[in-house]
């Protein structure tokens, strides 16, 4: 009914993996599209002549069956559905002038600048970076690990992250790329190898199949309990690939971002008659067909051929999967959701927008069925010293370190673990030192707060702050006075004992000068306090002058 006898057919090739659940979900979606379209125009002069190939999961193959379609003369082709397989397709349409319009193939590596006939009627993965880069500033986590395959989809994204990541002052110590074609063991073993480390932190960035061997994995290595962080990209959703819910069980408390089309009564319509588990890429396939046959409408009467990629790429309809608008030969980047993997089901928590950023997330459920924020930083404490100076300097260190938290422009997550034990100081400050260093399941901590010197051994080793008191080397010895500020230095040349028998002399001599003389010398008479003085003086001034006459009596002459 919807080719009409003067309808011109314009043929359109299609590359799908048809064996697969998105290829064959978006083989529906296309012919629906197809016969919603011409209902909804039954008077345009052209009909899409759609051919599909099957591309049999495979590079190779892809590409035959590509070529086989340009020499039936297509004017377009919707597909391939991997990013490994566009790479091909898309230089056999460029050296056709073909349009090769991918509403699946969304790696940053494939580009409309570099390859002109290149259409994504999608959004690439880098869109989805911001987003991820906001979860990961918004928990305060310093480091973080990408766990990625070792495809074009899967080394795309590196780029884009690694920028992203910088931008927020986020580390990556190390990067886990696993083969497509890994089996459980070796998955296992570079689980293992993760778990060592002391990052606990990862991205998942990879397809489904291989995405829900790694979480198997991660399960059986105990690495999806209480204290680990995982976080993955749009294609380990099961709203973008439905195969995702045969794993959901072993993703518990996974965090990750989505596309989130607007809910339209168009859209719930099409929902109910193809069924919920129709999924973002059948949606852009949709809104590919319909963009393609508006396009070909358009050209219509022109050289196809020349016209048709332009004439596409300007195209502007409301589409179920929302706007369809090119900027850059792909979709315009829109609303992605923030879900959380709790029993079965991805729960949103809330949405990313590019204009406003990240909203306030609801409280997420992380791995081991917690809401206690995973990834806490691991503080030592050192010995605590039983001199009151350096307990006093150790509050310090702690007081500067709660002040910078203040200032922090994200949230630290963070635990106190003193270096003790069975109640006991384990060791030596180096010891403390070397924990950090070793950077194995068994170290217990990630840094240390408190009265560490800064030396150049440990610095080998560890990272030190910027030093905020000095500590530099010093003797202690006595005070020296100055001597001749002391009234009493007089005394200095004699002892105490040599002055006391002096002084003894003066009183036994002045004694005995007034018993010889008080009873014939009139001087020495008088009140006792007179005679006590008179004595005294008399001996004293024996030091500074001589008496030339002091007494008649021969014995004081003689003494």
């Amino acid at each position: 009914p919807f080719m009409a006898k003067e309808a011109i057919p314009i043929p359109i090739g299609i590359v799908l993996d048809l064996n697969s659940s998105i290829g064959s979900m978006s083989n529906s979606c296309i012919w629906m599209a197809y016969q919603d379209f011409y209902e909804r125009h039954p008077h345009y002069k052209t009909r899409l002549a759609l051919q599909t190939r099957d591309s049999r999961d495979n590079v190779v193959t892809a590409a035959s069956v590509a070529q086989e379609l340009l020499n039936e003369k297509v004017h377009a082709i919707i597909g391939p559905q991997t990013s490994e397989q566009a790479w091909f397709v898309i230089e056999l349409g460029s050296k056709a002038q073909v349009p090769v319009i991918s509403f699946s193939a969304t790696s940053p590596s494939l580009s409309s600048t570099q390859k002109p006939y290149f259409i994504r009627a999608a959004r690439d993965d880098s869109s989805q970076v911001e987003a991820i880069a906001a979860i990961v500033q918004g928990n305060g986590w310093r480091e973080i690990i990408p766990i990625y395959e070792d495809t074009e989809y899967g080394n795309g994204l590196n780029p884009y992250l690694n920028d992203a990541f910088v931008k927020i002052g986020t580390r990556v110590p190390y990067r886990s790329v696993i083969s497509p074609g890994s089996g459980g063991a070796e998955i296992s073993n570079e689980l293992k190898k993760l778990k060592l480390m002391s990052t606990k932190v990862f991205l998942v960035h990879m397809s489904t199949d291989l995405g829900c061997k790694v979480f198997l994995a991660a399960k059986k290595e105990g690495m999806m309990t209480i204290g680990y962080a995982w976080i993955v990209t749009e294609g380990l959703s099961a709203e973008v690939d439905p195969m995702v819910l045969k794993c959901i069980g072993t993703m518990q408390g996974v965090l990750g971002v989505r596309p989130s089309p607007k809910h339209t009564k168009r859209l719930d319509n099409f929902k109910e008659r193809y069924g919920n588990t129709v999924t973002i890429f059948g949606l852009w396939a949709y809104d590919s067909v319909w963009a393609l046959a508006k396009a070909v409408e358009k050209v219509w009467g022109e050289n196809v051929t020349a016209t048709l990629h332009n004439t596409i790429l300007a195209t502007k309809f409301h589409g179920l999967s929302g706007n369809f608008h090119l900027v850059k030969g792909q979709l315009e980047p829109s609303i992605l959701e923030v879900f959380n993997v709790v029993e079965q089901t991805e729960r949103s928590i809330g949405n990313w927008m590019p204009e406003r950023g990240l909203s306030k997330l609801e409280q997420p459920k992380w791995p081991g069925n917690t809401t206690e924020p995973p990834a806490k930083l691991r503080i030592g404490i050192p010995p605590t010293n039983s001199v009151n100076e350096f307990k006093k300097f150790l509050n310090f260190s702690f007081d500067v370190f709660f002040e910078v938290l203040k200032v922090l422009p994200f949230p630290l997550h963070y635990e106190l673990l003193p270096f003790e034990k069975h109640g006991e100081t384990a060791g030596t400050y180096d010891e403390l030192l070397m924990q950090i260093k070793e950077k194995a399941s068994f170290s217990k901590y990630d840094a240390v707060v408190g009265d560490v010197t800064i030396v150049a051994k440990r610095s080998e080793y560890v990272d030190f702050t910027m030093p905020f008191s000095e500590s530099g080397v010093a003797m202690l010895v006595l005070a020296k006075h100055d001597e001749r500020q002391n009234i009493w230095i007089f005394l200095k040349p004699f002892s105490w004992d040599l002055w006391l028998t002096t002084g003894a002399a003066f009183i036994f001599t002045g004694f005995i000068v007034w018993f010889f003389e008080h009873r014939s010398n009139t001087e020495f008479r008088g009140t006792p306090k007179n005679q006590i003085g008179m004595a005294l003086w008399f001996s004293f001034s024996t030091l500074v002058f001589a008496h030339s006459t002091f007494s008649n009596t021969n014995y004081m002459q003689s003494l």
